[in-house]
């Protein structure tokens, strides 16, 4: 059950450039955000980093970005952050074949090394406490620059943001997350 439920798309004049936006990239507005619209310039502020951390501009490749989302969400425990994320990767490229393979990344043959030594900086930069070692910043040394490091550091980052805000206020989960879940997840959330 929400702790605070979500307001409607449009009760928020000032913030109808933001939504729509929401609604023209994903297909529908989250509810998350509809929560959030309490406060307009934390929604504002909000989607400007968002837009940052998802620019297609970016170094580092959509899916994968998102993967690492999708990683945090399942370290994190949040599956209303999760359920998102796996539909966010999928649009963004990444496999139904791979999204269910990520339980065994390490060993799986469908992730590259760069893929599972960012997978393995996921998971340590969304644990707590932070688990990222010098080693492991070493080994994303090797397949990355350090811009694309940044940037794989701020998908973490707003991550573990995110699914600390979803999993406080227990937004309700939207149809389409949902049932992307249930038609293509086998276990994951």
């Amino acid at each position: 059950m929400a702790r605070l439920e979500p307001l409607a798309p449009d009760a928020t004049p000032e913030l109808q450039e933001q939504v729509q936006r929401f609604q023209k990239l994903l297909g529908y507005v989250p509810s998350t955000v509809l929560v959030m619209c309490r406060t307009p310039r934390f929604v504002k502020g909000l989607a400007q980093l968002a837009s940052a951390v998802w620019d297609p501009a970016s170094e580092v490749d959509p899916g994968l970005k998102r993967l690492v989302a999708y990683m945090c969400g399942r370290t994190h425990g949040s599956k209303y952050s999760m359920m998102h994320a796996a539909e966010s990767a999928h649009a963004a490229g990444i496999s139904i074949e791979k999204l269910n393979a990520v339980e065994d990344y390490r060993t799986s043959p469908l992730f590259t090394e760069a893929e599972r030594v960012t997978l393995d900086f996921a998971i340590a930069g969304a644990s707590q406490p932070n688990a990222v070692t010098d080693e492991l910043f070493d080994r994303m040394k090797k397949h990355w620059t350090e811009t694309q490091i940044v940037e794989i550091t701020m998908v973490v980052a707003i991550n573990g943001f995110l699914n600390r805000w979803n999993d406080t206020v227990a937004p309700p989960l939207e149809d389409e997350p949902k049932e992307f879940a249930k038609k293509h997840l086998k276990r994951q959330c």
